[in-house]
């Protein structure tokens, strides 16, 4: 199968939609957020005989490394759905207000919890066609975490990206989440898949691109078990 390049325009309207999708999805329920994920769980399981074949033909990997690969991949999504529930990764802060707070001024109610970032890229590795790629762990925190996503496929595996996506985001349409949840780019590394895109922001450190030219995503995590978040404060009156 050959891979051709996304167009600059096809992944800015590809972003774009996810950016939409994003703002739908984080305001989602948490068990509407844990249905999905064990459902594309349950999903890449049923399909492992159709995917398994695809990957060993693209990687040569042997099927039993392989098999034990996905099965991790499905652990990884039921994870996050089992954590959801518990909230300790929005890391929910809550200092009530004190008239005789002793900084020259009384304290006012603030309260804070980590957030959705938005609309997240992940990059596919190539030795990790499922751990790693269209529904690995960068793929379920982010979604977990209320986040769209937009995936570089590697172009080691693009028929299983194709498969797997193909998958994924039937898996999560049934399950009811907005459309475009998922969304797979194959723009060229040396682009970025548009990180220059206005809805992009930074998460890897500094790196080097094919062309030579600085990488603007980074690694930074937030502080948090699910790393597609970032903190947000915020101001309300004391009840």
């Amino acid at each position: 199968m050959t891979m051709h390049d996304t167009s600059d325009d096809s992944v800015d309207q590809i972003i774009d939609r996810a950016v939409r999708a994003s703002e739908q999805w984080k305001r989602a329920g948490i068990d509407e957020r844990s249905r999905a994920l064990v459902a594309v769980a349950d999903a890449l399981d049923q399909h492992a005989d159709e995917l398994i074949p695809i990957a060993q033909r693209e990687t040569h990997l042997a099927e039993p490394r392989l098999r034990g690969e996905l099965r991790r991949t499905s652990f990884q999504l039921r994870m996050f759905a089992e954590m959801l529930p518990e909230g300790l990764w929005l890391d929910a802060r809550i200092d009530h207000a004190d008239a005789e707070w002793p900084m020259g001024a009384p304290r006012p109610d603030l309260r804070r919890q980590l957030e959705p970032i938005g609309a997240t890229l992940v990059f596919a590795a190539s030795n990790f066609p499922f751990a790693f790629s269209v529904a690995g762990g960068d793929t379920a925190s982010a979604l977990a975490a209320g986040n769209a996503v937009v995936l570089k496929a590697h172009h080691g595996h693009p028929e299983l990206s194709d498969a797997t996506a193909a998958v994924v985001i039937d898996a999560l349409a049934s399950a009811g989440a907005p459309k475009a949840s998922s969304r797979r780019s194959t723009a060229p590394r040396r682009e970025c898949a548009r990180c220059e895109h206005p809805a992009s922001r930074p998460r890897r450190s500094p790196d080097r691109c094919e062309a030579d030219a600085p990488c603007s995503t980074s690694r930074r995590a937030a502080p948090s078990r699910f790393p597609s978040t970032e903190s947000s404060a915020a101001r309300t009156p004391r009840s």
